[in-house]
């Protein structure tokens, strides 16, 4: 199914998503740096425990950020191939003020109850 969205609306969703993936990129920087400049290996054991604590939370903000890159470059693709703003459940419209939201959402509100609904479900 190809989107009915209007190009003003999708002009503004491409802006929004790739001044996003240039900001998370920044910060997968930055992290990077900060890290590289954590003494990992010498120091009593607070500090090693210091250090591998650091390293935890570096690694799970790069799995974040990560992850929101790939929502963020599937947005696009979908752009790109028509079908964005169209639910992966449903196959209806997103709303548009959701796509404003979070508009790397392949969910519209409908689509992203129903698979609640079936993860409460499975969940038992």
């Amino acid at each position: 199914m190809k989107t009915n969205l209007s190009p003003q609306i999708i002009s503004e969703c491409r802006k929004k998503l790739t001044t996003m993936k240039q900001d998370i990129l920044n910060r997968v920087r930055m992290a990077q740096l900060d890290f590289g400049h954590v003494e990992k290996s010498s120091g009593d054991e607070v500090d090693q425990t210091v250090a591998q604590l650091a390293e935890n939370h570096f690694l799970i903000a790069q799995e974040r950020m990560r992850t929101q890159l790939l929502e963020i470059e599937q947005a696009l693709a979908r752009i790109e191939n028509g079908t964005y703003g169209i639910c992966e459940e449903t196959e209806e419209p997103i709303e548009v003020d959701r796509l404003f939201a979070v508009p790397w959402t392949r969910l519209s509100i409908e689509g992203a109850e129903i698979q609640e609904a079936m993860l409460r479900k499975f969940a038992r």
